[in-house]
């Protein structure tokens, strides 16, 4: 249709004619009531400093935005940068013991300095321990809600995601109004996967949210980790299960998480050399790590637009940048600089 604007204003023939439009949403553009309903959004996203953020936006999540389910709107409150450079999801049961708790709280002391967000669903138990431990060590936090912005479930996280507004903050796919209900928590699960480089269950039973949380990092082609127990323990069933089938590696510290990422801070020695080869870059390899630079991580098709070179000669210059150490590549044919 050309813009937005015409859609609502446009040839109705003409939108008619599009593959897929029905009589239904026909009759729903050429109501009011869509764009009445979006006035009072912004006026409440204005009113509470809630950042909306489109699938097309800068800001929007990018590893998610290579997820084939991706939501197309996403509401944003807080001060995480939501392509932070490292992104860990931390999931587990509601019913955390002991055991969880002081894993969970092991596996974030143990990721100090990695430079690394941790993400959970603001949920009881294992969500909320990772939250609060990740603020006790000063890491930034995300909460992901299956909610509006207006509730929060529980309840007695409202303190919690309040915290977590200074030291990261709060998203949800929702608008507010919307009530959680119990289809909304798998979808949830699939934005907390594909905001993460990698995905963490602590503890879990056989079914359970934390376990949908994983099979869909492993979907999206991301790593999966599992802090293993006793065979007998209902809460370690569910991770035991990932590591048994292969779809979790086998942790029981945050170093193992370093090591199996490559997330080892580099020394000075490598600093220098990396330093060393900025200095000695092409003017078409400095005009890629400028692009990189300044839009963070970018796929190789925006990439080709935005230096105007053919694909093939773009991807052998990523694939030099990678070996020089200067980049790295993300899930989505994404890059990266180190």
């Amino acid at each position: 249709m050309g813009s937005s604007k015409a859609i609502f204003e446009g040839d109705r023939k003409k939108l008619a004619d599009i593959p897929g439009i029905s009589k239904k949403l026909m009759a729903e553009l050429n109501s009011k009531e869509p764009l009445l309903k979006a006035e009072q959004e912004i006026k409440y996203l204005e009113k509470h400093n809630i950042k909306p953020l489109f699938y097309t936006d800068k800001e929007y999540p990018q590893r998610l935005r290579h997820c084939a389910d991706s939501p197309i709107m996403l509401y944003f409150r807080g001060n995480a940068d939501l392509n932070h450079r490292r992104a860990l999801a931390m999931v587990g049961t509601r019913n955390a013991t002991e055991y969880g708790k002081s894993m969970t709280e092991k596996i974030i002391e143990d990721l100090k300095g990695t430079d690394v967000m941790i993400i959970s669903g603001l949920a009881f138990g294992i969500d909320s321990y990772a939250h609060k431990y990740a603020l006790k060590h000063n890491m930034p936090t995300l909460g992901v809600i299956a909610h509006g912005h207006d509730k929060m479930y529980p309840a007695q996280n409202r303190n919690l995601a309040s915290k977590m507004l200074e030291q990261g903050g709060v998203i949800s796919e929702f608008a507010h109004g919307i009530i959680p209900e119990k289809n909304m928590f798998p979808r949830r699960n699939r934005v907390i996967a594909g905001m993460s480089d990698a995905t963490v269950v602590v503890e879990s039973a056989q079914k359970g949210g934390a376990l949908i949380t994983a099979e869909l990092a492993n979907s999206y082609s991301r790593d999966v980790f599992a802090v293993p127990g006793k065979s007998y323990d209902n809460y370690s069933k569910g991770c035991n299960a990932l590591i048994k089938r292969n779809i979790a590696a086998l942790i029981d510290s945050g170093e193992d998480i370093r090591k199996m990422m490559n997330w080892d801070i580099q020394d000075e020695r490598i600093r220098n050399h990396q330093r060393k080869l900025f200095l000695e870059l092409t003017p078409e390899e400095k005009m890629i790590t400028d692009k990189l630079k300044i839009n963070g991580p970018s796929t190789i098709d925006w990439l080709a637009v935005e230096t105007n070179m053919p694909s093939s000669k773009l991807s052998s210059i990523l694939l030099k940048l990678e070996f020089n150490g200067l980049l790295k590549s993300l899930p989505g044919s994404q890059y990266q600089l180190l």
